[in-house]
């Protein structure tokens, strides 16, 4: 069993790995039964946790399972496992094979003859030669970009590049987004959150304000990105009468072939290099990296990529440029730039035009090509050359074994349409062509450093210098991630969680929720009262919301509602402003009902008690009196709701308590009834502590912390809502109050004048 891949941009691959530990676990038996050898190679962010664990899997399942970081070639598993090459006893201890073991056979041409010679300066800005003749290249340690798109974590990433090479002017000068108003963004320079990177709607603002920068990464999407570098190769410097910009990287994948014709014609018209569409970028060690190219930092200073080395590479994957990174940097001096051209059929730059640029430059020595591209003899400088997908014929038909269409590997860009166009065929042409050739990609690594040393050992290339560097610090987010840090929550909730693959309330996935039908009354008792309450109560709560959802326009918190939406508030702030009016003499009292009937009632007081108690102590009994309803108006709501709850409650001894408190007071007056808040009330005390949910502690907390007034809240909330559509629809003018319907009763002028100190009135003349 062989689990790998190449190495990982900014995966956890010690998260990656969980699900396959699993699954190993679960079906340990079987892999036992067949003898299954399980092969694990891996890089990438946290690989080191993630290889560990393994090789702990294997240990305590007594599986055979070996692993394999970074400094084993990507595909040398594979021959470990058809038993080709031998496995590694100890793989922990795995350095780089030698120089000269397992040496493939190769083309090798004469070193003699690899002296750098130039086929004289070029005016394209491909070739980067400027018209004195002296090199400038495409990146620079100046070279500064334009982000299209608010990518915030891959402009934090080139910077923290800039920061390990020790650049002393940030790479990215300015942000473009268009839904947006101008603005800035604030990033990390090293350790200090101090470095501001202005935001702009337009590209050509942005261009016009940063003259310094010539280079633009398009992360539009594949809808937009098209018109987006049109727009900027349009974008012309008038003094130096050319293109404002010297290159585009176009990260978008799916850009249609039409559309990526014109943009290939119109960058070679214009004299622009764009790299992509469908690309992770380019880098150049020491100067400057496109969005996420190479991964997170601890993955480019492992590559050493923070310094310049001596070979140039150019491929096609985005995906195999950390992987050619790694090999290079195992093999030789390290990387002097890379480029990955992109998958789709038509690139804006071909392979051959990056090779011929590296030609030019003369801080290359080498050149690795992870593809096609020569064969008319232009290219002076060691090439190697290797393009993927030859086992592509092995798994072809038996009757057809020649067949394109059976099976292909790569790109869309490496689709072959004759057998002259096969990764075998274009291997063949490659050696013949000059090219440095390996019998497999698995030796793609030795022939580099076999090729490298041999042009150290003839004085063409002189090694250079290593330094380490500028120390970055970890992110704050990935830190907490590895179990690195620990920081105290600003906040704890237990009542629902967002993090995972699906929302969960109090612990149960929303589509359960929904399966079981658990309607607004089982949400409500899943994060007002982290349980999921019995059938009876989930409908009892549900009846409750009906019930006082409304009670006519002329209760004070709707008429607010009425007025505010009259004078042509907003929505929430129409809503609130009825909201504010519920208390203890409107829709308030539900929580204070609840306690001092249960503490009258836990008390062993009696009824009677309970009523004398209260009046001696001049304190009103909540969730008594109405307004309009009496006994001989008796509130519907209540009847309804009692009748309920007596017929599916377990028990109701605070209800029955309740409405023998009401016999009491309407002695006293007919509206001294017991109200729906006071019946809410004591029925959810009832509830709470009778469903077999909730402790008596439990449940007195609930009532505390006014959990039953939110009921009210919740279903007056329905009512006023929709007075305020109401009132919209009708649109009803600004209200003002009749002055027939108010009372005006002012103080004498005499008696608000202020005394004369002298007792008399002094006027004026």
């Amino acid at each position: 069993l062989l689990i790998g891949g190449g190495i990982a941009n900014f995966t956890n691959v010690a998260a990656t790995f969980r699900g396959i530990i699993r699954a190993i676990t679960d079906y340990q038996d079987a892999l036992r039964a067949h003898a299954v050898k399980i092969y694990v190679r891996r890089g990438g962010p946290n690989y080191q946790e993630g290889l560990h664990a393994m090789q702990e899997l294997g240990q305590s399942l007594h599986l055979p399972i070996f692993v394999f970081g970074p400094e084993t070639h990507m595909t040398a598993v594979v021959a470990m496992a058809l038993g080709i090459t031998e496995t590694h006893a100890n793989p922990a201890t795995i350095t780089a094979p030698s120089l000269f073991d397992r040496l493939p056979h190769v083309s090798t041409g004469n070193f003699a003859d690899l002296a750098c010679s130039r086929s004289g300066p070029k005016k394209s800005r491909m070739s980067s030669v400027k018209d004195d003749g002296i090199y400038s290249g495409l990146f620079n340690k100046q070279t500064r970009a334009i982000v299209w798109g608010v990518q915030l974590k891959a402009i934090q990433s080139m910077l923290d590049f800039d920061y390990a090479c020790c650049r002393t002017v940030p790479s990215v000068a300015a942000i473009v987004y268009p839904f947006a108003g101008d603005c800035t963004q604030k990033f990390y320079w090293g350790s200090k959150d101090n470095l501001f990177i202005p935001q702009y709607q337009s590209l050509a603002n942005a261009l016009n304000e940063h003259i310094d920068a010539r280079f633009l990464i398009n992360f539009a999407s594949f809808r937009a990105a098209y018109d987006i570098t049109m727009e900027a190769m349009s974008i012309r410097d008038e003094t130096e009468k050319r293109p404002r910009l010297d290159g585009i990287a176009i990260i978008a994948e799916g850009i249609p072939e039409r559309f990526a014709r014109r943009i290939m014609f119109a960058a070679k018209q214009m004299n622009v290099v764009v790299i992509g569409p469908a690309t992770v970028g380019a880098i150049k060690p020491g100067c400057f990296k496109v969005g996420n190219t190479a991964g997170m930092i601890d993955n480019i200073i492992a590559s050493k990529l923070h310094r310049p080395g001596s070979v140039a590479y150019v491929s096609r994957s985005g995906g195999m440029s950390n992987e050619l990174n790694n090999i290079i940097s195992r093999n030789t001096d390290g990387v002097a730039e890379g480029v990955a051209i992109g998958g789709d059929q038509f690139p804006g730059s071909t392979f051959l035009d990056h090779i011929l640029r590296y030609e030019a430059d003369p801080g290359v020595s080498m050149m690795v090509l992870l593809g096609e591209a020569i064969e008319n003899g232009r290219i002076r400088k060691p090439l190697v050359a290797w393009c993927i997908g030859t086992c592509a014929e092995m798994l072809a038909g038996k009757g057809d074994a020649n067949s394109l269409g059976e099976v292909q590997f790569g790109h869309a860009g490496a689709c072959a349409r004759s057998q002259a166009e096969t990764a075998v065929a274009k291997n063949v042409r490659l050696s013949k062509a000059g090219a440095f050739v390996p019998n497999s990609f698995n030796d793609l690594g030795c022939l580099i450093r076999k090729v490298y040393e041999d042009l150290v050992k003839s004085g063409i290339l002189t090694p250079k210098p290593d330094f380490p560097p500028q120390t970055v610090p970890m992110d704050y987010s990935w830190a907490k991630e590895l179990g690195l840090i620990r920081k105290p929550a600003a906040f704890t909730s237990t009542i629902s969680d967002d993090r995972g693959s699906e929302l969960l309330y109090a612990g149960m996935p929303v589509s359960r929720v929904l399966s079981d039908n658990l309607g607004i009354g089982g949400v409500i008792s899943l994060l007002w009262f982290k349980k999921r309450l019995p059938d009876y109560a989930i409908a009892y709560i549900e009846r409750c919301l009906i019930i006082t959802a409304d009670h006519g326009p002329a209760v004070s918190g709707a008429h607010n509602t009425i007025v505010a939406a009259r004078a042509d508030k907003d929505l929430v702030s129409s809503l609130v402003s009825g909201l504010l009016t519920i208390g203890n003499r409107f829709g308030g009292a539900i929580d204070a009902a609840a306690r001092q009937f249960s503490e009258a009632f836990d008390a062993g007081q009696s009824p009677s008690e309970f009523v004398a108690s209260s009046r001696a102590a001049g304190r009103l009994i909540m969730g008594i009196g109405h307004r309009i309803k009496s006994v001989n108006n008796p509130d519907t709501r209540v009847t309804l709701l009692a009748k309920f709850a007596r017929a599916n409650f377990p028990a109701t001894p605070l209800i029955d308590y309740a409405f023998q408190v009401e016999k009491l007071t309407t002695a006293k007056r007919p509206t001294l009834i017991l109200n729906v808040d006071g019946l809410i009330g004591v029925s959810m005390v009832d509830l709470l502590r009778n469903c077999g949910c909730f402790t008596h502690e439990e449940a007195d907390e609930h009532i505390r912390i006014g959990a039953l007034n939110g009921l009210f809240v919740l279903a007056r909330s329905i009512g006023f809502i929709g007075h305020y559509l109401d009132q919209k629809r009708l649109r009803q003018g600004l209200y003002r109050h009749p002055w027939d319907d108010i009372t005006y009763q002012l103080p004498n002028l005499d008696d608000i004048d202020f005394p004369s100190t002298s007792g008399t009135n002094e006027g004026t003349t």
